[in-house]
C-alpha cells in the first residue's frame, strides 16, 4: 500500500495534476503490483519560497515544473523493482502531462507491513 505524496509550484491546470497522480498509480501498478483500488495520494502545490529545491544538484538542471514524490511503501521489494519503478514513473510522466525527467524527483520511504492501519484502528498486514 503505497501512500504517495506530491509536491509542485503552484498554478498548474487540474488536469495537468490529475495526469501527475493517475500516471504515477499506474506506474505503481505495473511496477510494484500495487493492487486496483488501492489509491491513497496527496497532492500539494507550493509557492515559489515554500518548495525550495535546487536548480543543479549532480548537474541536474530543474525548471519551475520541478515535481517531488515522496513514496512511503512496505519494505517489501527488491532494487530492481524499485529502479523500474522509478524509470516508469519519469517515462510515464514524461509522456502525460509533458514533464521532463530532469524535473521529477523521487524519494522512496520504507517500513515495516505492521506499519499501516486502513481502519478500524488495525494492522490489517499483519494480522
Amino acid at each position: 500500500m503505497p501512500l504517495v505524496r506530491v509536491s509542485l509550484l503552484r498554478g498548474k491546470p487540474r488536469a495537468y495534476r490529475a495526469a501527475i497522480l493517475d500516471n504515477i498509480y499506474e506506474a505503481l501498478r505495473e511496477r510494484f503490483n500495487v493492487p486496483e483500488d488501492d489509491r491513497f495520494m496527496v497532492l500539494t502545490e507550493h509557492d515559489a519560497e515554500e518548495l525550495v529545491f535546487s536548480r543543479s544538484y549532480m548537474g541536474i538542471a530543474r525548471s519551475d515544473d520541478f515535481v517531488l514524490i515522496q513514496l512511503t511503501v512496505s519494505n517489501t521489494r527488491t532494487q530492481e523493482q524499485k529502479n523500474a519503478l522509478f524509470a516508469r514513473i519519469v517515462e510515464r510522466l514524461q509522456a502525460n502531462p509533458g514533464i521532463r525527467p530532469e524535473d521529477v524527483m523521487i524519494s522512496l520511504v520504507e517500513g515495516d507491513k505492521g506499519n499501516w492501519s486502513f481502519g478500524h484502528g488495525l494492522a490489517q498486514y499483519v494480522l
